[in-house]
């Protein structure tokens, strides 16, 4: 059997590659944002329109989007680890290129620092809204049998908390209410069997 990698060991990743396909995919976004609002004008405009009113939001998206991935991917190359800090380099990046069209320092050092702080604390808290992934390796019976077994408690500790009867009928109930009835109240309950045979008996 081969032995296995390790999977602590870092793999470099290719920044450019990931650069392009970011930008290209929020260059994307940025069409789509720039297409809405030109359907949203009141009065007829060509279909040139998007480009020509809405380059900038194009052109912004898709420099936030290459700059973040490709600083992301870079950060991750320079300091040989993934972690949440190359997501916050990365958004800090891309959210300051955002910021540019301001051409006001403060604004783009805000919307670096706002992107770079949302997004670091997402990645740091897992990156995912749908909660914590699951081990794919890991039979989904097993997990849930080791899951039993991790809460499983004892039925005595159980009976301890609860107490008999309301429908808990442990083994030697019936022996022990009797006993409880005839210490209690002086009665004593003789047993009767369910079974006509045994009650004809």
């Amino acid at each position: 059997m081969a032995p296995q990698e390790d999977d602590n060991i870092f793999r470099p990743k290719d920044a450019i590659n990931s650069g392009v396909s970011g930008a290209l995919f929020s260059g994307g976004a940025g069409l789509l944002i720039a297409s809405l609002r030109t359907s949203m004008k009141k009065n007829n405009v060509g279909s040139m329109h998007v480009f020509t009113h809405g380059g900038g939001t194009i052109i912004s998206f898709a420099f936030a989007g290459g700059v973040y991935r490709f600083a992301q991917q870079a950060s991750a190359n320079l300091r040989q680890k993934e972690d949440a800090w190359n997501h916050a380099i990365g958004a800090f990046l891309g959210g300051s290129v955002m910021g540019l069209r301001s051409l006001r320092f403060p604004v783009i050092l805000g919307f670096g620092a706002l992107t770079g702080a949302a997004v670091g604390i997402f990645a740091f808290t897992g990156g995912s809204l749908s909660g914590h992934k699951r081990d794919r390796n890991v039979d989904e019976f097993e997990r849930k049998e080791a899951m039993r077994l991790n809460r499983r408690r004892p039925v005595e500790e159980t009976l301890a908390e609860v107490g008999e009867g309301r429908g808990i009928y442990p083994p030697g109930y019936e022996e022990r209410r009797r006993q409880r009835l005839l210490e209690k109240y002086g009665v004593e309950v003789k047993p009767v069997s369910v079974n006509p045979n045994v009650a004809s008996a």
